[in-house]
């Protein structure tokens, strides 16, 4: 198999980017800020840093909160004031000098927010701790022993995407090539989309239209500051594995109304919103959501999830289920994938000079 017969390892242009291959890095939260405060550290240049030298297209930076409210937790990275825009271009800068794209997921932590570190035991942080109290759709906790949600009043909803757009727009100042709203795993505008977790009557509320509403809106308001040359991904949660929720036919159809509205690349996920959820996870067990809206909805893809092996990442684009494949955990396994499964395939690794006695 040669660089010209390995899907994997093809380019792909999108707006005014190219990707140098489909390996993308899928965004994966530190909670590694010093001081509360958002800003990205030394951890963040080496971790993202990491991936960009060993091949990936396109580096997506973490879940980074868009108001100090919308963090899951009080390590998390932000880009809701100015002076956090250097220390993410000082990562953009490197990356690019590594031939990789940058990206940045845009997020609100909504209902899930002010929760302590994983790997602290991940419960709520109370507000004498350096907590706060979390917003969303409703009042509705996201499970038992998780803080009560303040319910946001419309005018609040209707003021979000604006919280959005001003991120985006830093993110463009600290460089980065693309973003991405973070749209899944139960998180604010998972929240809105789902009717498990969205009981509101206003204009946010009730039918597909409402709920999508906010996302919609979203989009639009990114778009207005984004600019045209650069591509935006969002991240869906294709299905809530719970009978009732949304499913991946609601999923395909707020993609076809998004790609009108200036997405590029929908990024499929799942779960995420209620703890009663049941899935049924396997190797590629979301590949047929990417697929589904590949076809569909007449706009690019990404699949991720349990993607863990070079043939199995080639497959998902050779057979045409997806025109992007993003990994996680096995990235952090080893961040030089990228140059194993070029080297699997055939193709030519995307590998720096300092490395190649290796």
């Amino acid at each position: 198999m040669t660089q010209e017969t390995a899907p994997l390892f093809q380019p792909l242009a999108i707006r005014g980017v190219t990707l140098r291959n489909r390996l993308v890095v899928s965004p994966m939260c530190q909670y590694s800020c010093d001081d509360r405060d958002g800003m990205p550290t030394d951890w963040h240049l080496v971790h993202l840093g990491g991936f960009a030298k060993g091949g990936a297209a396109l580096v997506i930076a973490e879940a980074t909160g868009v108001a100090p409210e919308g963090r899951i937790t009080p390590y998390d990275t932000g880009l809701w004031h100015d002076g956090q825009i250097e220390p993410w271009a000082r990562a953009v800068r490197f990356i690019h000098t590594q031939g990789a794209l940058a990206g940045i997921q845009l997020a609100h932590a909504g209902r899930k927010a002010s929760t302590n570190r994983p790997w602290h035991g991940g419960k709520p942080v109370a507000t004498a701790d350096g907590g706060w109290q979390p917003v969303g759709p409703s009042d509705q906790p996201f499970a038992d022993g998780y803080t009560h949600p303040r319910r946001l009043t419309t005018d609040e909803v209707a003021a979000l995407p604006g919280a959005w757009a001003a991120a985006a727009y830093r993110a463009d100042v600290a460089g980065f090539d693309v973003v991405e709203v973070h749209g899944a795993h139960g998180y604010l505008q998972h929240s809105f989309l789902s009717p498990v977790s969205n009981d509101r009557n206003d204009r946010y509320g009730g039918d597909f239209e409402g709920r999508t509403r906010l996302m919609r809106e979203t989009v639009t308001a990114i778009r207005a500051v984004w600019p045209s040359s650069k591509p935006l991904f969002v991240r869906l949660s294709s299905t809530d594995w719970i009978d009732g929720g949304w499913d991946a036919d609601d999923t395909v159809r707020l993609a076809r109304d998004l790609a009108l509205l200036g997405a590029d690349v929908i990024d499929c996920s799942s779960g995420g919103v209620a703890p009663h959820q049941q899935v049924v996870a396997a190797p590629l067990y979301q590949v047929p959501f990417a697929a589904r809206v590949r076809h569909e909805a007449s706009v690019a893809s990404m699949a991720v999830g349990l993607i863990t092996t070079a043939p199995q990442a080639n497959a998902v684009v050779a057979d045409g289920h997806a025109d992007l494949v993003a990994l996680g955990r096995e990235l952090l396994r080893d961040p030089h994938f990228p140059v194993r499964a070029a080297k699997e395939l055939g193709a030519t690794p995307p590998q720096p000079a300092q490395y190649l006695r290796a």
